[in-house]
Order: C-alpha cells, then sequence, then structure tokens
C-alpha cells in the first residue's frame, strides 16, 4: 500500500507549536503572582534570548513573599516584576505570542477565548496551586519549591532544542 500524499493528510495533525520551538511564549494563570510569573522566570533564566517570555494573568492578583522565596533559592530574581491582566499585557506589549501556556483552569478557559481572533496556539499545563497549602512557613514553602521544580522540568521538556 502507497503511503498517504503527504503528513498533513493524516488524520489529527500535530499543532505547530509541537512541531517546531515557539519563538515566544506567554504563562497564563488566574493572577499573575505565583505560577505565571515563577514560569516566566525560569523560561527566560534556561532559554535566555532564544525564546521572548511574557506572563499574565486573568486578575493582577499581588506579590507572595513565598514566589519570592522560592525563587531566590535556585538563584533568580522576581523583583522587577509587577501582577499584569492580560489586558494589561495587551495594551502595553500586545498579544504576539506564538504560543500561550496556560497553568489554571480559568486561565486556560480566557487563552481558549483569545484564539477567536488571534492565530495563537494554546497548551495547558494543570499546575498545582501552592497558595492553598497549609501548615507551618516551610511546609507551605515545599508546596511552591513543588510548583517551581515541576515547571522548570516541564520548561526544560518543551522549549530543548530540537
Amino acid at each position: 500500500m502507497a503511503p498517504p500524499a503527504s503528513a498533513d493528510a493524516s488524520p489529527g495533525p500535530a499543532p505547530a507549536a509541537r512541531r517546531e520551538r515557539p519563538q515566544s511564549v506567554l504563562f497564563m494563570c488566574g493572577q499573575n503572582c505565583v505560577r505565571s510569573p515563577m514560569a516566566a522566570v525560569l523560561a527566560r533564566h534556561l532559554f535566555g534570548r532564544s525564546l521572548y517570555v511574557g506572563s499574565a494573568g486573568v486578575m493582577k492578583g499581588e506579590t507572595d513573599p513565598f514566589v519570592t522565596a522560592a525563587i531566590d533559592e535556585v538563584g533568580l530574581d522576581l523583583s522587577r516584576h509587577r501582577p499584569q491582566t492580560l489586558e494589561e499585557l495587551e495594551e502595553n506589549e500586545g498579544l504576539g505570542f506564538d504560543l500561550v501556556i496556560t497553568l489554571s483552569p480559568d486561565a486556560h478557559h480566557r487563552a481558549l477565548e483569545l484564539t477567536r481572533t488571534n492565530a495563537i496556539d494554546v497548551e495547558y499545563w494543570p499546575t498545582p496551586d501552592p497558595t492553598l497549602a497549609s501548615g507551618n512557613r516551610e511546609q507551605r514553602l515545599d508546596a511552591y519549591r513543588e510548583v517551581r521544580d515541576e515547571l522548570e522540568r516541564r520548561i526544560r521538556a518543551r522549549f530543548r532544542p530540537k
């Protein structure tokens, strides 16, 4: 039997974002103060200028000292990060991203709305919300460390050069 005329003719081709590494990525969460800024600072550190990185939230949120502590532990700095909504990002920088990676259900739903008017690929990376952790300071900080480390693993795997 002859192979199909082209790979694109096969059912369910992989989205462009999966076939090649995007040049720009937006990390998006419910509030732009925990998971999305963590992911953005890690991606910037790992891939430098080879990947344009942004972060935004459905809502703005407030700076979280546990995020700062967890990121400081790996030698990175979030002191210049200011939480922003998707609308603020669009107004200030535009939404010229190749890929939006959503880290919470509400961000995912909002990002899917963007695909109606923008040519943007969306990936959902369900990520636990460390702000829900209870216990003493160290136990709560451990929840943030786990999220940080998982985001780093996923970012390395997703954006490593092919």
